[in-house]
């Protein structure tokens, strides 16, 4: 037998209640309760799973195939495989259906496009801005569940959905977007990818707070959680991963968005070689990719309460960065306004950039140039010391064959990439500048 009955859910953390409210007690959001009916089987017997013993077990052979696109597959962990669900999120205008419309075209493969919030002629259009020339590209103006699985039936190498937020399912009374919906509508591409072993591309909204909008089990659901980064006023485009079931979440793709769509942007350069006060250059680590950027600085006197400002640097790191230097070389930063800014869009995440960061502002306060040739590379700490850093031989390596002459670093490489004059302590980097 099956009892119906009704239940209030929130449709922006899925909260239920068993009558309306105004205000979410578990999100706080207002407004946000609707009506769903829920069926709840109460007859159904499932025989118990077979018990398998670990040293029996078969491991899956995890096979790929090229995405034809170097960045995608970097952060993919070598390619697409047959069978997974990826959900990529994003904000608005960043790009999420450019990249999924310019992966459809690369394939030479049957691909099944779902457009959930786009006709098909506006595809179209953006398709030709692209290039897209697969024969093999099928549009399906959908939003019902049932009728996409149904279509997938047909035999497709590859499926996209854009986006999840539009879908739902004719099982669940509940608005498209709502919490219950998008958990359903995931699940049943979830149950048809393994079963079918075709891959399945999700594109996801993003809610203010930068999530991805709906419930959290929707992360957890899928095999591979991609975030498309990036300003919709800048060309700049970067794609991490934040859950790989088959590969390392620390690769990054970088892209860039033009005329003809996006483009790698593997070999831009996010630095200028004209040498200017305040300017210093770093070399980071996104997984195994080395960057080499520039980080700049500008220091001015205060005519109140000093200023501290960061693009693309935690700013409480900075803060710290102004008392040691003010602790260590009596610099009266608290006379003066700091800036800290990270060409090209990047945001640095690790901390290996702090001497850079250390060596613009000491330059921009002095306001006398540093040398071009030169890059820094090392962690400091509260103390003073400048800390080693993994991957120091493939940074100087990349620094190398970019033509750099110098590098400061606490510890040298195995091999002499390029001059390197080690400092431990900020006043030793001090007396070299």
């Amino acid at each position: 037998m099956a009892k119906k009955k009704s239940v209030f859910e929130c449709t922006e953390c899925g909260y239920k209640s068993a009558k309306w409210m105004g205000k979410c007690p578990a999100c706080g959001s207002w407004e946000s309760f609707i009506e769903v009916s829920e069926q709840k089987i109460t007859s159904s017997s499932k025989s118990p799973s077979k018990v398998l013993k670990f040293d029996e077990i078969q491991k899956d052979e995890i096979t790929r195939f090229s995405s034809n696109d170097k960045e995608l597959d970097l952060v993919l962990g070598g390619g697409i495989v047959p069978g997974s669900l990826v959900l990529i999120g994003g904000s608005p205008g960043v790009g999420k259906s450019t990249l999924m419309l310019k992966l459809a075209g690369n394939l030479n493969k049957k691909v099944l496009y779902v457009a959930g919030e786009e006709s098909p002629g506006q595809i179209k259009i953006r398709a030709e801005r692209l290039g897209i020339k697969n024969k093999n590209l099928f549009i399906m103006p959908e939003i019902v569940v049932e009728n996409i699985l149904e279509e997938i039936k047909n035999g497709y190498d590859l499926v996209i959905i854009d986006s999840i937020q539009t879908i739902y399912s004719e099982n669940i009374t509940s608005a498209p977007g709502s919490v219950s919906q998008v958990r359903e509508a995931t699940f049943e591409f979830m149950r048809k990818a393994k079963e079918s072993q075709i891959p399945i591309f999700i594109i996801g909204h993003i809610t203010k707070e930068g999530s991805i909008a709906g419930p959290r089990v929707l992360e957890h659901m899928v095999d591979t959680v991609l975030y498309f980064e990036g300003d919709a006023s800048k060309e700049l485009r970067i794609l991490r991963a934040f859950k790989n079931r088959f590969g390392s979440t620390s690769e990054i793709g970088i892209f860039e968005m033009t005329q003809k769509g996006l483009e790698s942007a593997k070999n831009r350069s996010f630095f200028s070689k004209k040498a200017l006060p305040g300017s210093a250059i770093t070399v980071l680590l996104e997984g195994t990719r080395p960057i080499v950027l520039e980080v700049q600085a500008l220091v001015s006197e205060s005519y109140g309460v000093p200023k501290r400002s960061a693009t693309g640097f935690d700013l409480p790191r900075l803060n710290m960065i102004l008392a040691l230097l003010e602790k260590k070389l009596d610099l009266p930063f608290n006379q003066y306004d700091v800036f800290i800014n990270v060409t090209g869009g990047i945001k640095i995440n690790e901390t290996a950039a702090d001497l850079a960061i250390i060596a613009a502002i000491v330059s921009s306060f002095r306001n006398r140039p540093i040398s071009k040739e030169s890059v820094f590379i090392g962690e400091v700490s509260l103390v003073g010391d400048i800390r080693e850093i993994p991957g120091i031989d493939i940074r100087l390596k990349e620094a190398a064959n970019l033509g750099f002459k110098k590098a400061v670093a606490p510890n040298k490489p195995t091999l002499e990439y390029l001059k390197t004059f080690e400092v431990k302590e900020v006043e030793k980097l001090i007396e070299w500048m």
